[in-house]
């Protein structure tokens, strides 16, 4: 990522900031930015976002809310590459790679803290507040492998843990700091009450990756799509999702819900997609990844699919009538259709991914990764819990 890149959002009105915060928008990084501040530092937050996590379109709001300085990062492709190659330090109890997460963000975060020209990196975190990303020696693994251990402090726990150079050099006063740990929230709602806060937000993760229902979508994506990036992980997001397979081949359908999700379904095609349609009667949108390759009895299926999510299609159907479906896409060759009749259906050769045989296939990758790098057979768990 260049220089010119991470400079490229908006960066609220601070000039000059001294330190760059980790903002997730959640309480314990504006309490991380509200420590330093009071302080006399200049802080910037950074709020980074992926297909995954964050919510730049509530920036605005947080910035009005919480009188914070806040830019925006899109990090989505650098995560979804960490992806494909696999957390090193695996996944937790669903499909989160919280460790090798925090590493890439303070990768991130200091190219962006370099880039404006401040000295200091500081997040939100608190010791032992989550079992697998902040005990104390994955915390020291963070910042040894992030690169940021000369950068970084960690203001919420800071009296708890080793100094750093930060603190050490004088530019953050480390008696000043807090000294939390732990799960409960006491100690945090003191000191949002000492900074007068008045929006406090809800606790948390605001990770889909930690959510079962989104990790169903997203493991297929991962594991069948050799290549799978930012687009692919944004159409997983959305409407009712569908895979089959069919001659060694894995074939995926997303179908709206509602006009909401057919507007985003709509956004969300790119070249060789087909967006699959009822030809003379109002229903669903459904997209077909790369559907311009998709063989003639596999568009038929998926077209009777989205049917059946149409109520005046199936009452059509009931009285012996089949429905009239079309598919359009864009190939470099021009655009392109297909149009056929079809009854209502949910039975045949599209299913709806399942988290149980998901979270089966990623923890026996995981065991399988761990035994090629030892050796030896080790459990199976990974190093934490989420």
């Amino acid at each position: 990522m260049t220089t010119s890149q991470l400079l490229s959002e908006p960066c609220g009105e601070s000039p000059s900031p001294q330190v760059v915060v980790l903002f997730s928008g959640g309480l314990d990084s504006i309490l991380a930015a509200r420590v330093l501040q009071e302080q006399g530092l200049r802080v910037r937050c950074l709020h980074c976002y992926s297909p995954f996590f964050g919510d730049p379109d509530a920036v605005p709001r947080w910035r009005r809310q919480q009188g914070l300085d806040i830019a925006t990062l899109d990090v989505s492709d650098a995560f979804c590459a960490m992806l494909r190659a696999r957390p090193a330090h695996g996944f937790g109890k669903v499909m989160n790679p919280c460790v090798d997460c925090k590493i890439l963000l303070l990768r991130h975060a200091r190219r962006y803290m370099e880039a404006v020209g401040a000295s200091c990196l500081a997040t939100g975190e608190v010791l032992g507040q989550r079992p697998m990303s902040q005990r104390r020696d994955v915390l020291n693994a963070i910042r040894r492998d992030a690169g940021v251990a000369d950068v970084l402090v960690r203001p919420l726990s800071a009296r708890l843990l080793d100094p750093s150079p930060v603190e050490l050099s004088g530019l953050v006063d480390r008696e000043r700091l807090p000294a939390i740990s732990g799960r409960g929230r006491r100690e945090q709602m003191a000191l949002a009450r000492h900074f007068g806060l008045t929006h406090i937000p809800t606790p948390g993760g605001g990770c889909r990756l930690t959510e079962v229902e989104n990790a169903r979508r997203y493991w297929p994506v991962l594991s069948r799509l050799p290549q799978a990036d930012t687009a692919d992980f944004v159409l997983a997001n959305l409407g009712r999702q569908f895979w089959c397979h069919v001659d060694g081949r894995d074939y995926w359908l997303a179908i709206g819900r509602n006009s909401r999700d057919n507007q985003a379904l709509q956004a969300a095609t790119r070249m060789g997609d087909a967006r699959i349609f009822l030809a003379d009667i109002p229903g669903p949108l459904a997209v077909g990844r790369q559907a311009a390759f998709w063989p003639e009895p596999v568009l038929a299926a998926a077209g009777a699919l989205m049917a059946s999510y149409s109520g005046r299609a199936v009452r059509q159907a009931a009285d012996g009538q089949g429905v009239g479906v079309r598919a359009h896409w864009q190939t470099p060759d021009g655009p392109a259709d297909w149009q056929g009749v079809v009854m209502p259906a949910r039975d045949g050769l599209w299913q709806e991914p399942l988290w149980e045989p998901a979270h089966q296939e990623i923890r026996a990758e995981q065991k399988a990764r761990l035994h090629a790098a030892t050796g030896s057979p080790r459990r199976e768990e990974p190093a934490g819990k989420a």
